[in-house]
């Protein structure tokens, strides 16, 4: 008898481990987890922001610390909800808003004070880039208008396993609150 019950119990836990892995293999799933990323700062994220500050050429040290901080503290800060999930054999869609600190405009405003007050950012009689750039991070810092804006993640079937493609340029600045509209 105690095998018996024993079995049974494998059995329904083996089916029930199936039907949890059955609920987090789906398009939508994915894409939560691939979001939820962002928000945990999960490690491919931060090296992907490590990879894009160090080829950053108008950073000094210190430009390079705060604005990982800036975006560490943006990615935590973003919101999704799933909109709606196409499925087409292998491959599906999956429609997601989101809401992001709006650095585009901050960057926008920032050009336009800048040419409005060059003199704020002179040094020894010349432009000085890094004047500004302490400026625009300083106003990204400060920030806490969001946006919100529609990302169609697409996602392919791989081995029972549903993947989320490379995302398009547009879609990594939305993510990033840059996104130009």
């Amino acid at each position: 008898m105690r095998k018996v019950l024993y079995l049974l119990g494998m059995l329904v836990f083996l089916t029930g481990c199936n039907f949890m892995t059955t609920l987090s293999n789906t398009p939508t799933r994915r894409v939560e987890q691939f979001l939820s990323k962002y928000q945990k700062l999960d490690k491919s994220v931060t090296d992907d922001l490590d990879g894009v500050i160090a080829e950053e050429v108008n950073f000094n040290i210190k430009q390079r610390k705060k604005y990982r901080d800036i975006m560490e503290n943006n990615y935590q800060k973003l919101n999704y909800k799933v909109k709606e999930e196409q499925i087409d054999g292998d491959n599906a869609t999956v429609m997601v808003e989101i809401e992001v600190i709006d650095a585009y405009k901050i960057m926008k405003d920032a050009e336009l004070y800048l040419g409005d007050n060059p003199d704020e950012f002179v040094d020894n009689n010349e432009y000085s880039a890094s004047k500004f750039m302490d400026y625009r991070l300083n106003k990204l810092k400060e920030a806490k208008e969001k946006v919100k804006y529609t990302l169609e993640l697409t996602l392919t079937k791989i081995d029972d396993e549903w993947v989320v493609d490379e995302l398009s340029q547009d879609d990594e600045d939305k993510i990033n609150g840059m996104y130009e509209y």
